[in-house]
């Protein structure tokens, strides 16, 4: 790769770990610090109870598939691929990202304050709960497996690394776990990290290392990004016209508005993990040539 071309990477990097930051600020600001974000949050958690008996099952076995010892092990096999395609500074990188991303919204989770407006009456002694634990561990892990996967099948892990992780997103609204904002938040975070290890892999990155333009992955980033915003936008006017309703409270609401809430707020989660694995997707040829040099 030419100097200049690593040099634009690596602006790139910074950007979208900066963009990242700051949409992940603009979330737990909005969701969090204002009343009428965390009454859309709460609309959109009390809506998980319609339909809630036929999802219960699939709701349960992805959640509850996701533990420490899961992700050790998801960690081992992650590292274990990077490793015998000879790849040791991305396996540690992987590994990096992975804890370092974990760890994040661990403190995140427990350092952050949330305010009390009333608009929750029921889960307010529980206190913050943003960013997920359990989305953080499925983001960190599909994006670490899309890094390491060799290039012929890298699109296609992006792909069911991203709908796996915002399944478990949406799988802890259903539960009633977490509400919407912690799901995108813990998309976010892994977005930042994901940023940062690109820029470790760039600096331990070998000079006479070779990039094919044609290993970038472009369609596939395409639609993944086109397909997450467009469940963005979905999300935004299906919340638009809840605002209109702020004035009565959640457990007042109909079944329309909560539905609306609810799956508008799924949406708006699966848009978020989409275009944040786009993002990762758009540079990682770059990251990982096939030539190490």
């Amino acid at each position: 790769m030419r100097a200049t071309a690593r040099g634009w990477t690596a602006v790139w990097l910074v950007v979208l770990a900066l963009v990242q930051a700051a949409a992940f600020l603009a979330v737990w600001q909005v969701a969090v610090h204002t009343e009428v974000g965390q009454w859309v949050d709460t609309v959109a958690l009390t809506g998980n109870r319609i339909g809630q008996d036929t999802i219960d099952g699939p709701v349960d076995r992805i959640l509850n598939a996701m533990s420490v010892v899961s992700l050790l092990a998801a960690t081992a096999m992650i590292g274990f691929i990077a490793l015998i395609r000879g790849r040791i500074a991305l396996a540690v990188t992987a590994t990096l990202l992975i804890a370092g991303a974990n760890v994040t919204t661990q403190l995140l989770k427990y350092g952050l304050n949330r305010p009390d407006f009333g608009v929750d009456p029921e889960r307010a002694g529980v206190g913050n709960s943003l960013p997920s634990g359990h989305t953080t561990v499925a983001a960190s892990v599909a994006i670490a497996l899309m890094l390491v996967l060799p290039r012929k099948v890298r699109a296609a892990g992006a792909f069911i690394g991203a709908g796996y992780a915002a399944a478990a997103g949406v799988a802890t609204l259903s539960a009633g776990w977490h509400r919407p904002s912690d799901a995108v938040a813990a998309y976010l975070v892994v977005g930042v990290w994901a940023a940062l290890a690109g820029l470790l892999l760039l600096i331990t990155q070998r000079e006479q290392a070779e990039v094919a333009p044609g290993d970038a992955h472009r369609i596939a980033a395409l639609v993944l990004g086109v397909g997450g915003v467009l469940a963005l936008v979905a999300c935004g006017l299906a919340l638009a016209w809840l605002i209109d309703l702020r004035g009565t409270g959640p457990q007042e609401l109909s079944r329309r508005p909560l539905f609306i809430g609810y799956a508008g707020s799924a949406a708006g989660i699966a848009g978020a993990m989409a275009v944040v694995m786009a993002l990762a997707l758009t540079v990682v040829h770059r990251l990982v040539p096939r030539v190490k040099g």
